[in-house]
């Protein structure tokens, strides 16, 4: 007897997907609710959940291939089966065979890695502190699986080294030119269609402005051992600038708004969308009610999606909505740019590195820790006059957050 597999609920509007990768092998026992499959949407990589403990079956779609919502992809067979209760972490299990002396990777490598890797091999990848880009994939495309990574931590050969691959002749020499084709990520197809979407349809423009960071820093080392030790997150810098985010949108009521064919629709809440690089590309969870939160409360949920992110656990409900975004290139170096809106939002505000300059306070030349600010607005709805007044309104709070509690 069998069960099927199928896809389950993505999420509203969420239709279909694509199988990116087979995380169990015909005949390998199962347990239920193991991953036994990964889904790419339009947003996030999902996985599928075995719905019976068994053996895994046979697959009825093929890696790379477009399921819908309620599609069969494959079976689970009785018989026996894993353990029902959660298994030994991996880690835990190998660490005593593991020979590599290779200095572990760290949570920001393993981000800032640009390999396609489904959420259960970016977990593995973590816990055991292997460097993805040095281990031979032998999934589909050349992907990792669970199992590369595990051989890979235990100092044995993959299972795609064999004797003729030892045998293999040497690599080209380095002045060879080279090409590789790799097919795009649904998520990074998304991106690209919904950013190129946004410069056709809308009336993009940038307006910039330059912020002292003098007093916030000034608070965050003032207060931050203080306000972790209550609240058991850190202080950032986010936490600021969402709440003079909040305070503008109050004024400028228009850059919280959006157009709806030819009505525009203005929100009284404030729903931001804080960009975060995940593995896979750039995704904008969603801090609900942001102007109704405190710092801290901001704080956490900041981090919460910042660790989802990593693990690749964001669900679709997580980055639904948004009125509003905030991108912070400034934690990869970035010192200006111009931001694209996240549409159907109609404005977006960029942060930029903090770095020393030279400006004029009092009639004196001074240093001071400086970050240029960037509003990409769409100009069919907010006006010039709009887009600068709400960048000023940010900007004074920034300088003088005493404006952040006295609500001016």
């Amino acid at each position: 007897m069998s069960t099927e597999v199928k896809v389950p609920v993505l999420g509203e509007s969420i239709t279909e997907a694509t199988l990116g990768q087979w995380l169990k092998k015909p005949g390998e026992a199962v347990a239920i609710d193991e991953p036994i499959a990964s889904l790419e949407t339009d947003k996030v990589a999902i996985e599928v959940p075995s719905p019976v403990a068994g053996i895994m079956g046979t697959y009825a779609v093929e890696e790379g291939a477009t399921v819908n919502v309620g599609a069969v992809i494959g079976s689970i067979d009785a018989g026996n089966s894993a353990p029902a209760s959660a298994p030994a972490p991996v880690a835990a299990a190998i660490a005593p065979a593991i020979t590599t002396t290779a200095a572990p990777m760290s949570v920001a490598q393993v981000e800032n890695n640009d390999l396609p890797l489904s959420p259960s091999v970016r977990r593995l990848v973590l816990e055991l502190g292997i460097d993805p880009s040095k281990i031979k994939g032998t999934g589909k495309d050349g992907r990792l699986t669970k199992e590369d990574v595990v051989a890979a931590a235990k100092g044995a050969p993959t299972p795609s080294t064999d004797v003729a691959a030892l045998a293999a002749p040497a690599p080209a020499a380095a002045h060879a030119r080279q090409e590789e084709r790799v097919k795009m990520t649904r998520l990074r197809q998304t991106i690209a269609k919904r950013l190129k979407s946004a410069q056709d349809t809308a009336a993009l423009l940038t307006t910039f402005n330059d912020v002292d960071m003098s007093a916030v820093m000034e608070a965050r080392a003032t207060y931050k051992d203080l306000f972790e030790k209550k609240h058991g997150v850190r202080l950032g810098f986010m936490g600021f600038f969402t709440k003079a985010v909040a305070l503008a949108a109050r004024d400028v009521a228009s850059v919280n708004a959006q157009i709806d064919g030819d009505e525009i629709v203005y929100h009284n809440y404030l729903d931001v969308s804080v960009a975060v690089s995940a593995p896979n590309g750039l995704v904008v969870p969603v801090i609900r009610n942001a102007d109704s939160m405190s710092f801290a409360q901001i704080e956490k949920a900041i981090g919460d999606f910042g660790a989802k992110a990593k693990a690749g656990t964001l669900t679709l409900d997580d980055m639904s909505g948004g009125t509003f975004t905030i991108s912070n290139g400034g934690v990869f170096g970035s010192l200006m740019s111009t931001p694209i809106i996240n549409p159907p939002q109609s404005a977006v505000l960029g942060l930029h590195r903090i770095e020393d300059r030279a400006v004029v306070r009092d009639g004196q030349v001074v240093v001071r820790p400086m970050m240029y600010l960037a509003l990409s607005y769409d100009h069919r709805l907010i006006d010039g006059r709009e887009a600068v007044t709400f960048l000023k309104i940010v900007k004074e709070a920034i300088e003088d957050p005493t404006r952040l509690l006295i609500d001016l």
